[in-house]
């Protein structure tokens, strides 16, 4: 009996220790991986701005140099002759190919009307003007900033150009709307119908319609009227031809008058002698 109990002891005394012991010789549990995380899906790609105007088939390429003359680049479109005439009477053309050799970074936009909205104009329209005018109706095609085809619609209008020589003359606005670009003049309302040449400094597109100004239509102020002198009332003038009528008269009656008593009083004393006479023969 009392080995029983002592047994009993034993084995609760030592049961703790051989549970630690097989707890330590057993492997410890491998932690679980963590889920590797999905790739994010790759952002698209950003597509480019779609330009507002098309390419013109007969374009010359872009690859050429910015300093390329724009006279050649017109000959290789075809149908700008008048322009390019224009451009050379003018000497604008000089100015425009310094001005972008010298402004890199701004660089410039020709709105170019073909021959055939040249025709369009009135005859002898070009002719009419001063030589001022017509250089600026030059410049008027001219936009002092290189504006790609697909960023018409970020101007702010009104628009400046080569001809603007105040904020507020030969300006034009612009309006982009789906694949459409309009101009207008305040006189023309144009249509950018393709590219003509574009590279990073130069743009040149095709324009359905000649650009004239509005300053060319503006009615220009009539100078004063100088000041009249005073003069006499058209009353008194008649008045005063009255008076004097009326004085001339009143002579003339005086004047009658004067020459009926003479007549008179020569008959009285003629009568007057004779009764004396008579008298003294009688007497």
């Amino acid at each position: 009996m009392k080995q029983t109990i002592i047994f009993s002891l034993l084995l609760v005394l030592l049961a703790p220790i051989f549970s630690t012991i097989s707890l330590a010789q057993s492997p410890a549990a491998a932690p679980k991986p963590s889920p590797k995380p999905k790739p994010s899906p790759a952002a698209p790609a950003t597509a480019p701005a779609k330009p507002l105007v098309p390419s013109l088939p007969q374009s010359p390429t872009s690859d050429t140099s910015s300093g390329e003359d724009i006279v050649k680049i017109l000959r290789k479109a075809k149908n700008f002759n008048t322009l390019i005439r224009l451009f050379k009477t003018t000497q604008i053309i000089n100015q425009v190919n310094a001005q972008l050799v010298t402004s890199k970074n701004g660089g410039l936009t020709i709105l170019a009307p073909d021959d055939g909205a040249f025709s369009a104009l009135k005859a002898g329209f070009f002719n009419s003007l001063s030589d001022r005018q017509q250089k600026a109706f030059i410049q008027f095609h001219v936009l002092p900033v290189y504006v790609s085809s697909s960023n018409f619609d970020s101007l702010s209008n009104p628009v400046m150009t080569l001809a603007s020589d105040s904020p507020n003359s030969y300006q034009l606005n612009v309006t982009a709307y789906g694949n459409s670009v309009n101009v207008t003049t305040g006189v023309v309302n144009a249509t950018l119908t393709g590219i003509v040449y574009t590279d990073k400094v130069l743009a040149i597109y095709h324009v359905d319609k000649v650009l004239i100004p509005l300053d060319f239509i503006k009615p220009r102020a009539i100078a004063p009227a100088p000041a009249l002198e005073a003069k006499a009332p058209k009353a008194d003038k008649d008045n005063s031809s009255t008076e004097d009528t009326d004085q001339g008269d009143s002579t003339k009656e005086n004047s009658g008058a004067f020459k009926l008593l003479g007549v008179q009083g020569t008959t009285l004393a003629s009568i007057g002698v004779a009764f004396v006479a008579a008298v003294t023969m009688f007497s």
